[in-house]
């Protein structure tokens, strides 16, 4: 089966893109486009995420092409790798495992305790294992395209219910009114969710776009990507019907999102319905016309680069995670001291940044080294 290096370059691209956001030299001097849309919308920086999970599935249909079900082999490989992915972000989310921030009025145990109480339980890498885990199965399991298909119906029709049938007096599609907030908070408890949001009146508001709930809707965009992957496989030596097959998909699938979008908002936080096929939609865009560029005109060299970032995608963005929180934690880095503080400096800081981890990704790739997650 030939290998697509178009899709070890959206990897890579995405993960340069991930890391490039999460890294600004000041997190209050960011251009607009590298921001997340405050609630509903969809920014360029709200595309990265899905990519991510598009991507994800679109490897399942190649790696769990040797399993024509639900096996005792497929399950134990599912489940060790859905359990290594959370375990991962969790320790990414406790490192540097102890209270950076102390209270100096607390002893060491009670500062301990507190930050172990308020310990986030979910993230990136948890949310990619949910997603994964649950795409897997439904995929094994229905097999069929057109019955995956469905299942997708079902995961956004059932996200959309539950958050009309359980809505709050804010409102269903609401930071403080849907239902995923509720859910979320009841299965982890307020301390342990993200805190990052504020209401109208400047109050934070406990909810975790990386909750559980919001993965029923995340598993339809590996369903979308598996999706592909199973259309990329059956096409093989014909890429021209490829890539005309897969923009037509990606048409239909914004199409959707924007007929979707007038009475569900396209949300990234919430992982709306309409979100999925939006985000869905500009996946397949992409990877059809790098497709285009790179299998079928042969324009790999420019891309070297993040072809190399996309065969160690995951590693690199634990990697990116514990530098960042290294710099900050252990050397009380200020990128601002020496680049200054202005959206330009802050996006040559989140550059420089983004390449140090392309040089790593080269070096490792020259070496054979790929560790796989």
């Amino acid at each position: 089966m030939k290998r697509y290096i178009a899709l070890d370059v959206l990897r890579g691209l995405t993960v340069a893109l991930m890391i490039l956001v999460n890294n600004p030299g000041a997190w209050d001097r960011i251009f607009p486009p590298l921001k997340h849309a405050a609630w509903d919308g969809c920014t360029p920086c709200d595309l990265v995420f899905p990519f991510f999970l598009f991507c994800v599935g679109v490897s399942m249909a190649f790696s769990l092409a040797k399993y024509d079900s639900v096996t005792k082999e497929a399950s134990a490989k599912i489940l060790k790798r859905g359990l290594l992915l959370y375990l991962t972000g969790l320790l990414l989310t406790a490192f540097p495992f102890y209270p950076v921030y102390a209270d100096p009025g607390m002893t060491f145990w009670q500062n301990y305790v507190y930050w172990l109480d308020s310990l986030r339980l979910t993230g990136i890498l948890s949310r990619i294992a949910m997603c994964y885990v649950l795409g897997s199965f439904i995929a094994l399991w229905l097999r069929s395209g057109k019955k995956i298909m469905g299942a997708v119906g079902v995961l956004c029709a059932l996200h959309v219910g539950l958050l009309l049938l359980f809505a709050g007096p804010e409102g269903a599609f609401s930071l403080e009114g849907n239902f995923g907030r509720a859910f979320d908070n009841a299965i982890f408890g307020e301390s342990h969710v993200y805190h990052g949001y504020t209401n109208a009146a400047g109050q934070a508001v406990p909810f975790d776009p990386e909750g559980i709930f919001g993965a029923l809707t995340g598993t339809c965009t590996v369903l979308l990507g598996f999706l592909i992957g199973g259309l990329i496989r059956s096409s093989e030596g014909r890429q021209y019907e490829l890539v005309s097959k897969i923009y037509t998909w990606a048409a239909v699938s914004l199409a959707v999102s924007m007929i979707m979008s007038i009475w569900i908002p396209i949300n990234k936080s919430l992982w709306s319905a309409s979100y999925v096929f939006h985000a869905g939609g500009w996946a397949m865009l992409v990877l059809a016309f790098l497709i285009y560029l790179i299998d079928i005109k042969g324009m790999e060299k420019p891309f070297f680069p993040f072809k190399a970032l996309g065969m160690n995608p995951l590693a690199m963005f634990v990697f990116s995670g514990v530098l960042a929180k290294s710099l900050s934690c252990f050397l009380h880095w200020d990128s601002t001291v020496i680049f200054g503080a202005n959206e330009w400096t802050s996006l040559l800081y989140a550059v420089l940044f983004m390449l140090v981890h392309l040089a790593l990704a080269v070096l490792l790739y020259k070496k054979k080294i790929f560790i796989k997650l």
